[in-house]
């Protein structure tokens, strides 16, 4: 599984998740039985053109529609703060699913 997550800096540790608008940084976190596979940046999601499955954004009032219209699955973190934490709820589904 394919998500992405927009950050502040490539640090994959210590990245911290912003807004689509704000992002510096697109994660693509590659996700397998629940364990992180690799992390890549992005400088845009345009860069990266094969099928992703999902999207974490930070804030449940930003713009969806084209992600939804893309096919992906939007969710939106509540307290989370890195990319680490993100996956890690996105695991236990803690996270909230928009446009429902």
């Amino acid at each position: 599984m394919l998500i992405w997550i927009c950050v502040d800096n490539k640090d994959k540790e210590n990245a911290n998740i912003t807004k689509v608008i704000d992002a510096n940084y697109w994660a693509l976190i590659e996700l397998d039985g629940g364990t992180i596979k690799g992390i890549s940046f992005y400088d845009n999601r345009e860069d990266f053109t094969d099928w992703v499955d999902c999207i974490i954004m930070k804030d449940k009032y930003e713009s969806y529609m084209d992600f939804m219209n893309d096919g992906l699955m939007v969710l939106v973190i509540r307290e989370q703060k890195t990319i680490t934490d993100a996956i890690e709820s996105f695991i236990f589904k803690e996270l909230d699913e928009v446009g429902f």
